[in-house]
C-alpha cells in the first residue's frame, strides 16, 4: 500500500490510553505508510526512562526510525509548547519534504493536542522564575501555593488538578511573569495546520485493558523497572519523575511501603490514568475508534482519508 503523490500533507494521530496496544499497530501502519514515527509520550523524551515508559527497543527502532524518543535529560525543562514547536518543525524539514504523510503516536493528551490544536501564546518563564517556585515547592509542598493559586486566578484554580504540582506552578509562574491570571492566556481557539489530521483511537472493554496493564508492569519488573528506579533515586525531586511507576517505588526505597504494594500501587495508578486518557479523549469527536485487531478496518478507514493505492 503506497501514498500517491496527488495526496494533501496528512498527519495521522494513533492514540489511547496506556497499554492499549499502540506501540505494535504505529509499526504496522508506520510500514504501511512509509514513514516514520513521532513519539507523543511526555515521558518517552527522557533518556533515562526507558523501561518505565515503554519506549520503542533498538530493534522496534531499526524497524522504523522513531522521533522524540531519549532526546531529553531529566533535568531539561521541556512543556507542551516546546513539543508543539519541535515537532512541527519536523514536520516540516524533515518529515513531509520526503512523504506526504507522518505518523504521531502516543497518550499524552496535552502533547497530542499541542500539535493538532495548538498551544495559546503564554508567556516564557525565565529560568530564575521557575527555580524560584521549584525552591518553594521542594522546601513547603504543593498545599501553599495552591492557596495562592487561588488568590491569584480563583478560574483556573477551579478547573486545574490539584494534585499535579506542574500544572499549579506553570500557572503561578505565568502569573508573576505576566501580572496576570493564568486563565486568560487559555483561549483554546483551534490554530490552523498546514496539514489535514486523521486521528485513530484504539481501545478496548475495560477489564481487557485492565488486564493488560497488571501484565505490563509485571513484565517491566521482569525487564529491570526496579533497577532503572533506583538509578534515578537521588534526582527524585525532578518533575520528569514525578510520574506513575516511579513515584511508587520511590516510597518502597525510602521504606514507605513494602514492594508488593508499591507495585499494586503502581497498577491501580495505571488504570486510573487510563480512565483519565479515555475521558478527555472521548470529548474528541474527530477520532475514529477501533479495537487494536481491527488491522484491516483501520487500514480500510485510512484508505478512505487518504490516497492509498
Amino acid at each position: 500500500m503506497t501514498v500517491t503523490k496527488e495526496a494533501q500533507h496528512t498527519l495521522v494521530v494513533l492514540l489511547g490510553p496506556t497499554g492499549v496496544g499502540k506501540t505494535e499497530l504505529s509499526l504496522l501502519l508506520a510500514k504501511t505508510l512509509h514513514t516514520d514515527i513521532i513519539s507523543a509520550d511526555s515521558r518517552q523524551l527522557y533518556a533515562s526512562l526507558p523501561i518505565g515508559t515503554a519506549a520503542p527497543t533498538a530493534e522496534q527502532m531499526r524497524q522504523v526510525r522513531h522521533h522524540m524518543v531519549g532526546t531529553l535529560q531529566l533535568s531539561d525543562y521541556y512543556s507542551a509548547a516546546c513539543y508543539e514547536a519541535d515537532v512541527l518543525k519536523l514536520l516540516e524539514e524533515q518529515i513531509f519534504s520526503n512523504t506526504p504523510v507522518a505518523l504521531l503516536t502516543g497518550g499524552s493528551m496535552m502533547y497530542i493536542d499541542a500539535v493538532c490544536k495548538g498551544i495559546d501564546d503564554i508567556p516564557t518563564i525565565d529560568a530564575d522564575t521557575r527555580q524560584h517556585f521549584l525552591q518553594r515547592y521542594e522546601e513547603q509542598g504543593l498545599e501553599p501555593l495552591r492557596a495562592e493559586l487561588k488568590l491569584l486566578d480563583p478560574t483556573y484554580y477551579a478547573t486545574v488538578d490539584l494534585m499535579n504540582p506542574k500544572r499549579v506552578i506553570h500557572a503561578l509562574e505565568v502569573c508573576y511573569v505576566s501580572g496576570k491570571p493564568y486563565s486568560s492566556f487559555c483561549k483554546q481557539q483551534p490554530k490552523p495546520r498546514p496539514f489535514r489530521i486523521v486521528k485513530i483511537g484504539l481501545t478496548r472493554p475495560r477489564e481487557e485493558l485492565y488486564e493488560r496493564i497488571n501484565q505490563r508492569v509485571d513484565e517491566m519488573m521482569r525487564l529491570g523497572l526496579e533497577a532503572e528506579a533506583r538509578r534515578v533515586y537521588p534526582q527524585r525531586h525532578l518533575n520528569a519523575l514525578n510520574t506513575v511507576g516511579y513515584k511508587e517505588l520511590f516510597r518502597y526505597f525510602a521504606g514507605e511501603w513494602p514492594l508488593s504494594f508499591a507495585l499494586d500501587k503502581i497498577k491501580q495508578n495505571s488504570r486510573i490514568y487510563a480512565r483519565k486518557q479515555m475521558t478527555w479523549f472521548k470529548r474528541d469527536t474527530s477520532i475514529a475508534w477501533f479495537h487494536p485487531n481491527q488491522t484491516a478496518e483501520i487500514l480500510s478507514h485510512l484508505q478512505n482519508q487518504i490516497k492509498l493505492t
